[in-house]
């Protein structure tokens, strides 16, 4: 067979097969990301094997996840099921402090308005802006992107005086009967 027409030199060839072969890689990459269900069902994997969090319950029905000293507080599932459809939350200023069993908070529902309750002692550090346009979220997932605020807290043994799971839920069933 001729000898290509110019001469090609070694590493011009292997310069257009590396092209190539990225080139093949890419547009099935490119593909994925194109792809919203695709990323979706991803999420949904990655997101499903992550271990949930175990927040404690105070019996004023609000949870504390604590990471650290760190708290992510909110009320409970139980709490936004008794209060219904939730129509507008009164948000704390960061910065402000929360006390063990007083009020830093509001949230009005169609059936009533209920103050919440610190479950642990800190210092508001974040706070769930996001309610404030929509409350609902509360509803939707009082125990994850529901939550209303992040406290450093200022003394992280406070948690271990509120409830797990299994013992609010005996506490709910006690206070059922």
């Amino acid at each position: 067979p001729p000898a290509p027409w110019p001469p090609r030199h070694p590493l011009v060839t292997l310069s257009r097969m590396l092209r190539a072969a990225i080139s093949r890689a890419a547009v099935p990459a490119a593909r994925r990301l194109a792809a919203p269900r695709a990323v979706a069902s991803q999420a949904r994997f990655i997101s499903s094997s992550l271990p949930r969090f175990a927040p404690k319950y105070a019996k004023s029905h609000e949870y504390a996840d604590v990471s650290g000293d760190i708290a992510t507080v909110g009320i409970s599932d139980h709490a936004q099921g008794a209060l219904g459809d939730i129509v507008f939350i009164e948000l704390p200023e960061v910065g402000a402090k929360m006390e063990v069993g007083e009020s830093f908070s509001a949230v009005e529902s169609v059936k009533a308005a209920s103050d919440v309750y610190g479950p642990v002692s800190g210092e508001i550090i974040e706070v769930n802006d996001k309610l404030g346009d929509e409350p609902d979220m509360i509803n939707k997932d009082a125990e994850a992107g529901g939550w209303i605020v992040k406290v450093k807290m200022s003394n992280p043994s406070e948690a271990d005086g509120l409830m797990d799971a299994a013992a609010y839920a005996k506490h709910l069933e006690e206070a059922d009967h």
